[in-house]
C-alpha cells in the first residue's frame, strides 16, 4: 500500500507569519495535533506540533518567541508514492506522531500514527465480526501450510494471518477467520499435533 492511499491530502497548513496563539487555535478548531508550515507555492518550510506550541506560548508573550523559533525546520518527510512501511518505520524509529508528505518539495499531504493504526485495524479486520484461532507452529517445512489446510478443510475462511515473534523455535500464528465454530477447528488441529494457544468464536 502506498502512502498516497492513507495520507490526508491538501492538509491545513500555516505560514511562518502565523502567531503561536493562532496556530494553537487552528489546531483546536480542527482537532489536529500537527501543522505543516508552508511558503510560496506550497513549499514545505517546517512542521509544528501542538505540544511544542503549548510550551512556547508563554515564552512568546514574554520574550517574543515566534513560530519560526519553534517549528522543526528540516522535518522528516515521505514521498506519496513510497510504501506505507517506510512511514511506519520512520514514525516508530524517531518516536514522532506525524510526517509531512512532500513531492518535489511541495506539501501534498500529511500522514499520522492514527492513520497507520486505522490501516492496521482495517487490514486485521479487528472491528468486523470474526473468529480467531492462535496456533503455535514449529519451523519444520510445510507445517504452516498444513495448519492452513486443516483450517480451510473445516469450513473456515481465513481473513488474514498475523505472527507473534517468539524466542522459542515455535512461532504463534493468529488466524483471523470469518465467524465460525473454532472448537471443531481446534480439535482437528490438536489431533494433528498442533498446539492451539487460543480460540475465539
Amino acid at each position: 500500500m502506498k502512502i498516497r492511499a492513507l495520507m490526508i491530502p491538501d492538509p491545513i497548513s500555516i505560514t511562518e507569519k502565523t502567531s503561536i496563539k493562532e496556530a494553537i487555535e487552528i489546531m483546536k478548531v480542527n482537532s489536529i495535533r500537527h501543522l505543516p508550515v508552508a511558503g510560496e507555492g506550497n513549499r514545505l518550510l517546517g512542521f509544528v506540533t501542538l505540544a511544542d506550541l503549548k510550551m512556547g506560548l508563554i515564552p512568546s508573550m514574554v520574550a517574543g518567541l515566534t513560530l519560526s523559533d519553534l517549528m522543526i525546520k528540516n522535518p522528516i518527510t515521505v514521498d506519496p508514492d513510497s510504501d506505507i512501511e517506510i512511514a511506519a518505520q520512520l514514525i516508530y524509529k524517531h518516536k514522532i506522531s506525524g510526517i509531512p508528505v512532500v513531492k518535489k518539495g511541495k506539501l501534498v499531504g500529511i500522514i499520522t500514527e492514527s492513520d497507520m493504526l486505522r490501516a492496521f485495524i482495517d487490514m486485521m479486520g479487528i472491528l468486523r465480526a470474526s473468529s480467531r484461532i492462535d496456533v503455535a507452529i514449529g519451523a519444520e517445512p510445510g507445517m504452516l501450510r498444513k495448519a492452513v489446510q486443516i483450517i480451510e478443510e473445516h469450513g473456515a475462511e481465513i481473513v488474514n494471518v498475523g505472527m507473534t515473534p517468539q524466542k522459542t523455535r515455535k512461532k504463534v500464528y493468529s488466524f483471523r477467520l470469518n465467524p465460525c465454530d473454532t472448537g471443531v477447528i481446534k480439535d482437528a488441529l490438536e489431533a494433528e499435533g498442533f498446539k492451539v494457544v487460543a480460540a475465539m468464536d
